[in-house]
């Protein structure tokens, strides 16, 4: 079961907005961030929640058509 079959379209915009957050923090973590191991972590945490915000953007494009 796909993601666009399984949440609605109102659970998919409230994911949407959480990692649009998350991701936001994170930018301001990394801008505060020292040390070589920190910035790798919050760097992969980055890829990692702008993959999942991808996914659920496409998702909602898919129930929507836009």
């Amino acid at each position: 079961m796909g993601i666009e079959t399984s949440l609605s379209l109102s659970e998919l915009n409230d994911r949407i907005a959480i990692l649009r957050d998350n991701i936001r923090q994170l930018i301001e973590q990394a801008a505060g961030a020292a040390g070589a191991e920190v910035e790798e972590r919050i760097a992969e945490r980055l890829e990692q929640q702008n993959a999942e915000l991808e996914k659920f953007l496409k998702a909602r494009e898919a129930m929507t058509g836009q």
